[in-house]
Parts: structure tokens; C-alpha cells; sequence
């Protein structure tokens, strides 16, 4: 089967190997030319991801019959659509149901319609006066947002980021007359204590069937410090759950996940494609974050490079509405570390040659996936977002985690990576952090 792929970064590169290794014909469109994608390619297009036209176009003249959009961007901007609209089959939700995430506004209020557990105090507003006097209600230690999509760095923290109600008024100033994130609306939501985890799940419109839970790392430094990033890696445990969370709590997040689809479906809302839940596992349970509409960067490549069904015939069930009851995930860890460009986070290094050796990686075990490099003739070269995905595998974290460090050493440049994730330390603190929360002794 002919299968169009969008988006030039690593998890579309452990999308388009999942589909090759299910059977795909690739033809890809990317604005980069990532090497692996390429390699794995019958043919690929360089092109803007939310070139609409273009995109169609060049998939209609390739006679492809089924689609898998990556990014986020090109859903709001309604490829999934207008590939419909051409007789394409889309895994991939639609301009309106891509609202989950695109509308930070619609996700939280359909919650609200609709009585989903999980919900969060939340205001969503252009006011300024609307804005102080919830906040004179509610107080400042909150979490504040543009409505829109900001590429995962718009979220501003009461205590972090914002140290006064002063500062928090000030940046939902900036959020409106500078129509950040493209809506000039500002989401205030009550700030969670907790650890966040990552639950992804495949829709076909009736079914969500869950893979395994991920726990990302936004913060580009060791130690959870420095500043906000797209994810410098996640891992997972080869129960599918995490050290700190329990079946029974991500069994509630499945069903916050199930409910959300259902109140979509209740609306009138076809929701085909990924559903990425983003949790805070709290004193209380699961508390939603956010959702989005496609697969998580980098929690794509943890749960694709252990799936055992056939993601293609998972692809082609979730844009037909025929999904499978379940989705096979070998029993293994996987820790994942984001290769990145000196300066990631503040000032990165563009355009510098970055050396790769491959065979060395696959010898080691690990998976490679690369990210949002561009090859050309001379070599492969950064540019200002993640370079290279290197995946561990083990019976264990700990197992994954060194498989994933001694393939790392293979990569060569101005790069740096965050080495303490997966590392025991690091999940300690996460177990006695989620422990404190629930006034518990770490026994």
C-alpha cells in the first residue's frame, strides 16, 4: 500500500519505519530532508508541512491511498481535509477535531460540558478584568497558556516562570495584544502538584486503544533545570506502566481519554487519528494537562520501536474506522535521549555538520531515529531544533538506559544531550516526589 507520510523530524522518521516495517510503500513530505526518512522513502517531497495544496497535490500524482500527518500544524491548517476531500484515507483528525489541541480554550470547556473527570479549574479569556477578577477569586499559584499552539513552550508556571500576580497579569497582557499562539486568548488553569506522564492512544472514532505510558522531560539541563523544550527524552517500563504509576491510576487516565472521545463524538466530532493524553498524576489521581492531536516528541519512539502488531494495519483501522480490540507492545523498557544542537533551549547552533555512525548504533542495540537535521551532498547538518533520537532497549530501565548511553557516544559535533534521563537517581526522585504528594513513606 502507498502510504504518504508528513513531517521531517524524528518521530516521523519512527512513523515511517513502524509503516515500512508493516508492509508500506513511503512517499513523504517533509521541509528538511531527513536522512532516514529519505532512505526509507519510494520518493519524498521537500515541502512545507502546511502547504496544503502542495501536499495534495503531490499525493494524488503518487496515487497514494492512505495518509499519516505527524505534525500538528498541518492538522489545524486542515490537511487532514482536504486529503479526505481527494478521496485519501487520513490517520489523522480533522481541522475540528484537532481543536483538542490546537484550541486550549474548546478542550478545557468540552471537558466541562461534558463532566469528564480529570478537569482542572480553568479560565479562558481576553479580558483583562475577566482575567484579575478570577484571580482575586481563585489566587496566582496557576498555570497560564496561550489558547493556540505555541511548538510546547506557551505554558508559563506560577513559581517558575511567573513570581507575582503582577507577572502573571503581565504575560496574560502579552498573550492578548500580542495574539500569542494566533488567538490572543489566555488560558489561566490552577497549577497541579504531581508527576506528569504521557498516555497515547490509537482512535478510529468508536475505539481509543492505549499503548504504553511515557514520561517525557521538558527542561533542556540535568536536574529538571534550564529552559522549556520540545522533550530531550522520555522512557518507559516494560510493564507498560511507570515506577510511580499504578494500573489503577493509568486505567483512569484511559478513561478520561475514552470520555473526552466520547463528549467529541457526542458533539458531532469524528475524532480519527492519535489522542495524546498529558497527565499529572495528583494526590487526588490523573488530572489532564493537555491533549494533542498526534503523537508525542519524543514518546512516539518509545512506544513504536517495541509495537509488534503491524502499524500499518493499525494506520489504515484508525482512518477507517476498523481499529483492532488491541495493540501488541513488546514487554521491554525504552529510554529515549535527544541528541541536540550546542545552545538548544536559548541560542542553538544552525547549520553545523554533526557525524553519525550508524552501524556502531545498530550494533549497540539501540535505535536511531533522526530529527530535524538536512542532509545534503556535504553531510548532515543541524538546524535550531533536536538533531538525533537514539532508543535504548531492556528488560529494565536501568538495562535501556545503558544501551542508550553507549549508543550515544557514536554521535559526533556541537551537540549535547541531557544524560540523566532514565538514570536511577532521577526516577528515585520522581518515586519520593510522588510519595510526598500522597503523604507516603517510600518503603
Amino acid at each position: 500500500m502507498k502510504v504518504l507520510t508528513v513531517g521531517g523530524g524524528a518521530r516521523e522518521h519512527s512513523i515511517a519505519a513502524a509503516l515500512k516495517h508493516g508492509g508500506a510503500k513511503i512517499y513523504a513530505c517533509m521541509k528538511n530532508k531527513n536522512p532516514g526518512i529519505a532512505r526509507l522513502s519510494e520518493e519524498f517531497a521537500l515541502v512545507s508541512e502546511t502547504e496544503i495544496d502542495a501536499i495534495v497535490r503531490y499525493a494524488k500524482s503518487r496515487a497514494v491511498e492512505l495518509a499519516f500527518v505527524g505534525p500538528e500544524a498541518p492538522l489545524e491548517a486542515g490537511l487532514a481535509d482536504a486529503l479526505a476531500t481527494s478521496g485519501i484515507s487520513v490517520a489523522g483528525p480533522t481541522k475540528s477535531a484537532a481543536r483538542i489541541e490546537t484550541s486550549k480554550r474548546f478542550m478545557r470547556e468540552l471537558m466541562e460540558r461534558h463532566s469528564v473527570p480529570g478537569r482542572v479549574r480553568f479560565l479562558a479569556s481576553d479580558s483583562m478584568d475577566e482575567i484579575k477578577d478570577w484571580l482575586d477569586l481563585n489566587g496566582c499559584d496557576v498555570v497560564v497558556k496561550p489558547s493556540g499552539l505555541t511548538g510546547g513552550k506557551g505554558a508559563k508556571v506560577y513559581g517558575e516562570h511567573l513570581s507575582s500576580s503582577d507577572d502573571v497579569m503581565g504575560y496574560c497582557r502579552d498573550i492578548i495584544e500580542k495574539k500569542l499562539g494566533g488567538t490572543g486568548i489566555a488560558v489561566l488553569e490552577e497549577r497541579l502538584q504531581g508527576e506528569e506522564f504521557t498516555l497515547q492512544g490509537l482512535c478510529d472514532g468508536r475505539r481509543v486503544i492505549p499503548t504504553p505510558a511515557v514520561q517525557d522531560h521538558k527542561r533542556a539541563y540535568e536536574g529538571d533545570s534550564g529552559p522549556n523544550t520540545g522533550g530531550m527524552g522520555s522512557y518507559s517500563d516494560s510493564d507498560h506502566l511507570l515506577p510511580f504509576l499504578s494500573k489503577e491510576h493509568y486505567d483512569s487516565a484511559l478513561d478520561i481519554m475514552r470520555k473526552t472521545k466520547e463528549a467529541m463524538r457526542a458533539e458531532g466530532i469524528d475524532y480519527r487519528g492519535i489522542l495524546y493524553g498529558q497527565f499529572m498524576l495528583t494526590r487526588e489521581g490523573p488530572k489532564v494537562v493537555e491533549f494533542n492531536a498526534r503523537f508525542g516528541d519524543p514518546e512516539a519512539m518509545n512506544v513504536l520501536s517495541i509495537i509488534e502488531s503491524s502499524f500499518l494495519e493499525m494506520t489504515e483501522g484508525m482512518a477507517t474506522g476498523s481499529l483492532p480490540g488491541k495493540c501488541g507492545f513488546g514487554q521491554r523498557a525504552t529510554v529515549c535521549k535527544y541528541v541536540v544542537p550546542e545552545g538548544y533551549g536559548t541560542k542553538p547552533l544552525s547549520g553545523e555538520k554533526i557525524e553519525v555512525d550508524e552501524d556502531a548504533i545498530k550494533k549497540s542495540g539501540a535505535v536511531l531515529y533522526y530529527a530535524a537535521v538536512n542532509e545534503t551532498d556535504d553531510g548532515i547538518f543541524t538546524t535550531t531544533s533536536r538533531s538525533v533520537g537514539i532508543v535504548g532497549l531492556g528488560g529494565s530501565i536501568e538495562e535501556a538506559e545503558g544501551q542508550c548511553e553507549r549508543a550515544i557516544s557514536n554521535v559526533r559535533g556541537k551537540v549535547f544531550v541531557r544524560h540523566d534521563i532514565g538514570k536511577s537517581d532521577l526516577i528515585r526522585k520522581r518515586i519520593e516526589h510522588m510519595c510526598a504528594i500522597r503523604g507516603e513513606t517510600n518503603g
